[in-house]
């Protein structure tokens, strides 16, 4: 006999709070979500795209693919490119990016203090969320050794289990989400997964122990990563990167000072100025 506060009977926005993720009961719209999945296809290097393209990138059927192209053009979120026989994200998108950040304001907030960072230090800073496996910047900045600084592209992806970031960001997450996309992981590296787990699981220890992680993704650079979560519970990432071909591997505790040092100084900020969530 069920009670009054069993699963099946309560409402979704219950089990939302009783679970602390976002949970509902109804089933969810397939089509809705194979024409969000060719949106997602769209990305820096791929801003054009054909019918065949998107079938590969998605897996969808290429019949299924052409009638969702159809109604995406119609609704104005592709536009059709009649000279190179592709598409392209439409104008909307833009507006809807735009929306996202005027309404979530840690990139603003914590923007000052990284640039100061970059600028002394000469090195890179982002903080970022995730967005399935991969994450994205909110806001990004750049000084390389030659002292030319520039602000990253916002929207900008890095993947979440080889880097620092993305080590750290998992390092945010309660274990029930953790184990939940640790999950989607094992299932797209297969074979791999294993050593890449084991690597994964040291680098959660260390962002326990110390704060943050370290991760070697790209030739000759050194990542840190660090978590932080804002006042409405979202997770964010904060990273630094370096040059490491001319800097000892005995100077890593110094950047994930700095880079813990940096993460109190945006918290403080978002809890003074920018009250996220209230």
């Amino acid at each position: 006999m069920s009670t009054s506060n069993s699963p099946a009977t309560l409402s979704s926005r219950a089990l939302t709070r009783e679970s602390g993720s976002f949970t509902r009961t109804s089933v969810a719209n397939r089509s809705l979500q194979r024409g969000l999945l060719l949106l997602r296809a769209f990305s820096h290097g791929a801003e054009l795209l054909g019918n065949g393209e998107l079938a590969l990138r998605t897996g969808l059927a290429r019949s299924t693919v052409s009638r969702l192209t159809t109604t995406l053009v119609e609704e104005g979120f592709l536009d059709y490119d009649i000279a190179q026989q592709g598409y392209r994200l439409a104008a909307v998108v833009l507006s809807l990016a735009d929306t996202f950040v005027l309404a979530d304001h840690a990139g603003t907030a914590a923007f000052e203090p990284m640039r100061e960072l970059a600028g002394r230090e000469k090195v890179n800073v982002g903080l970022a969320v995730a967005d399935g496996l991969e994450m994205v910047y909110v806001t990004a900045l750049r000084e390389s050794r030659r002292g030319v600084f520039r602000r990253a592209v916002r929207g900008s992806r890095y993947p979440v289990e080889t880097t620092a970031g993305g080590r750290a960001w998992l390092a945010a997450l309660d274990e029930r989400g953790r184990e939940a996309l640790l999950g989607k992981l094992a299932q797209k590296h297969g074979r791999e997964w294993p050593a890449l787990q084991a690597q994964i699981r040291a680098s959660l220890a260390d962002s326990d122990a110390r704060g943050y992680c370290v991760a070697y993704w790209a030739p000759g650079m050194t990542g840190v990563g660090a978590p932080l979560v804002a006042s409405n519970g979202r997770p964010y990432a904060l990273n630094l990167t370096y040059h490491s071909m001319d800097t000892p591997k005995s100077e890593e505790p110094r950047y994930g000072e700095l880079l813990l040092g940096l993460r109190d100084e945006i918290l403080a900020r978002w809890e003074s100025a920018m009250p996220l969530g209230a």
